[in-house]
């Protein structure tokens, strides 16, 4: 009794190990998945408005962002700094079919590299390409969520045509996307609906080789200090030049998520921590009440470290056996998550891989031999002529 009522602490210890950890591949894979899946190795900029004075203009000033910067971007002299396009927004769209009618938030004119740097997939179809820019074609990509309004499935609507503002565009593809609705054109056409303007809505600015949110930092300051030299708007001034650095976000989510990860081993081993005590002090009991068959054992010749074996093997078995029914229900639990989250954003597979299961192993193992470690140096202290004495 005393030794299951002690092994059930061990057992709650790595039930709750393994629940923790479940949870935190969960976050992980939802931050993973989620918007953050964007590549990340690119920025996105948009011009804002200056809240500082420069070269005798006042403060509140906005910045346009203009096609004749993307040239300005890619021939920056930073190493880091890949490729620059240029993107067009046009908000609140209605497309219709002869089916149904819907309104998306943006129809966003694009080149061919736009898709990869939103981290989104073709699911049905093709996204455009370089002859869709070279002849202004009217054409468009859709979100698979959207589609199904539209359409009766993703498959039906490749090829289909769509009205938008009063116009004809083709349905080239359907991509899949858990967080955006947009709609994609080719850039070319969505200037050309636009009037032929040099303004541009955003700019997306790929960048290669980093490896540090230093050099993230250095890349972003090295595109403000390039924009600003151009559009006259001081370095220093953040709110002039609004960029979303994917790059330096995703570094420091995944440095956060690390040190979480980290956290929750140091809490379940805290947890585990009062049981592996108990266990100590069963064989500490048990080192006690078989002193006069220790004494025998030396006696007769047995060696220290056949004594020093035995306890501790017995310590491991232990904590091993109480710990994996604590494997074993907290893989439980955790696989009754993934179903109960199955389709939810906040945890997207909360469950213990066989690289995880082979860690707590190592705990197990670990904390067995040290729970019984300490009696078994104690039983080696016993002097055989005592411990015959002992009844």
């Amino acid at each position: 009794m005393r030794t299951a009522l002690t092994g059930l602490s061990v057992a709650w210890g790595i039930f709750m190990l393994i629940i923790l950890l479940g949870m935190s591949r969960g976050v992980y894979n939802s931050f993973n998945s989620g918007f953050m899946a964007q590549a990340s190795n690119s920025m996105q900029l948009w011009g804002g408005l200056t809240e500082k004075p420069y070269h005798g203009y006042k403060q509140g000033r906005a910045i346009q962002l203009e096609n004749d910067d993307v040239p300005v971007v890619t021939d920056i002299d930073n190493p880091h700094i890949k490729s620059a396009m240029p993107v067009i927004y046009t908000s609140g769209v209605t497309i219709s079919t002869p089916r149904d009618y819907m309104t998306v938030g943006n129809m966003e004119g694009v080149y061919p590299d736009y898709l990869k740097a939103q981290g989104r997939e073709i699911v049905v179809g093709r996204f455009i390409n370089e002859l869709d820019l070279n002849e202004n074609r009217k054409v468009i990509v859709m979100n698979k969520r959207n589609v199904g309004q539209l359409f009766k499935s993703a498959e039906d609507a490749v090829g289909e045509y769509v009205t938008i503002n009063g116009l004809s565009f083709q349905v080239i593809g359907v991509y899949s996307s858990e967080w955006g609705q947009e709609v994609y054109l080719p850039y070319t056409t969505a200037r050309m609906l636009n009037g032929f303007s040099d303004n541009i809505s955003s700019m997306v600015v790929e960048v290669q080789n980093m490896s540090t949110i230093e050099q993230g930092e250095a890349a972003e300051q090295s595109v403000r200090e390039a924009l600003g030299q151009k559009h006259d708007f001081a370095n220093d001034d953040q709110s002039a030049l609004w960029i979303w650095n994917r790059f330096t976000q995703h570094m420091q989510m995944s440095t956060g998520l690390g040190i979480l990860n980290y956290a929750i081993w140091v809490i379940g081993i805290f947890t585990m921590l009062s049981g592996i005590i108990g266990v100590s002090n069963i064989m500490f009991v048990s080192v006690k009440e078989r002193t006069h068959e220790i004494g025998i054992r030396r006696a007769i010749g047995a060696r220290p470290r056949s004594i020093l074996g035995q306890i501790i093997m017995e310590s491991v078995f232990i904590t091993g056996f109480f710990g994996y029914i604590g494997v074993v229900l907290g893989i439980g639990v955790t696989e009754l998550l993934n179903n109960i989250f199955a389709d939810s954003d906040f945890l997207k597979d909360p469950t213990v891989t066989v690289a995880i299961a082979l860690q707590v192993t190592v705990v197990l193992v670990i904390a067995g031999s040290l729970a019984g470690l300490f009696p078994a140096l104690k039983a080696l202290k016993v002097k055989p002529v005592e411990a015959l004495r002992t009844e």
